[in-house]
């Protein structure tokens, strides 16, 4: 079977999850070398590389979570990598968006405006990969597939009990924008259909002739940790922050809920992407 490879940590200057993975890797090599492996022993036990175990070792990649749950397992833990999972598991992410990662993990509303692009929640394994390999500077091919992984990972969102709410506002261009291919996007628009038929997911369309349309500052996410107040999540060019002012909250929570009504129903979008699948464009 292939393994997903880590995500490596290379070139990530002074992100202050660095020091997190390099003592996350002193750990394994200590407790590697107490239980008598070398780096060969240990990968071949993973189905890995020594060259990646090594680069594990220090804090040159980051460790699936599959991969510490064996770890734990092989170097008999008892539980002390396990412990890590999730901290290793949020320095996959670019810096500027853990904060927010961390509260997506366990929101129980989830609301979110997509003026450009489908927005990672939403996105395929295909339109997401597409997303990272056109950007620029461009990545390398295990960057990508390193970044892809960590984007799915946040899917989980959908499976977890009790199920959050979610809400979607796509731009109708972003439906009919074509990046990685006519199948890439008929892809995508299947998923969005079959996301759809979740009870507390609800996605609309902008429908692109709206003449009135509160959206025009950007996109933006609206969440609400479990048990606590809503915040607001901005994020353009490489750069996001979290804003948990009342007032500033507030007022991007109203513009949301405008955005809604003149936005297309769930089911006249439904049937607009719909249309979109049967029509000759794609």
């Amino acid at each position: 079977m292939t393994q997903i490879p880590e995500q490596t940590a290379a070139q990530r200057g002074q992100d202050p999850a660095d020091e997190l993975l390099r003592s996350f890797g002193r750990q394994i090599k200590i407790l590697r070398q107490h239980a008598g492996h070398t780096q060969a022993d240990l990968g071949q036990l993973l189905g890995y590389s020594e060259a990646q175990v090594a680069a594990i070792e220090q804090g040159r990649r980051i460790a699936q979570p599959d991969t510490i749950d064996q770890l734990d397992q092989l170097l008999d833990a008892d539980g002390m990598l396990l412990v890590m999972k999730r901290p290793v598991a949020l320095a996959r992410y670019p810096a500027f968006f853990r904060d927010a990662a961390r509260i997506e993990e366990t929101a129980a509303e989830f609301h979110q405006y997509a003026p450009l692009i489908v927005p990672g929640m939403l996105q395929t394994e295909e339109y997401a990969r597409t997303m990272f390999t056109v950007r620029r500077p461009r990545r390398n091919e295990s960057e990508i597939e390193q970044m892809v992984s960590a984007r799915l990972a946040r899917h989980k969102l959908f499976d977890r009990k009790p199920s959050p709410v979610l809400s979607f506002v796509l731009e109708e261009a972003v439906l009919q924008r074509p990046i990685g291919g006519v199948e890439v996007l008929r892809g995508q628009l299947e998923h969005l259909l079959l996301v759809s038929e979740n009870p507390n997911v609800e996605i609309q369309v902008m429908p692109t002739r709206a003449v009135d349309h509160a959206g025009v500052d950007g996109p933006f996410t609206l969440m609400v940790p479990d048990g606590g107040e809503q915040v607001a999540y901005l994020e353009s060019q490489g750069n996001g922050r979290v804003l948990t002012d009342r007032e500033a909250v507030r007022v991007i929570a109203a513009r949301y809920g405008i955005i809604r009504a003149q936005a297309l129903s769930p089911t006249e979008s439904e049937r607009l992407i719909r249309q979109l699948l049967q029509g000759g464009d794609l």
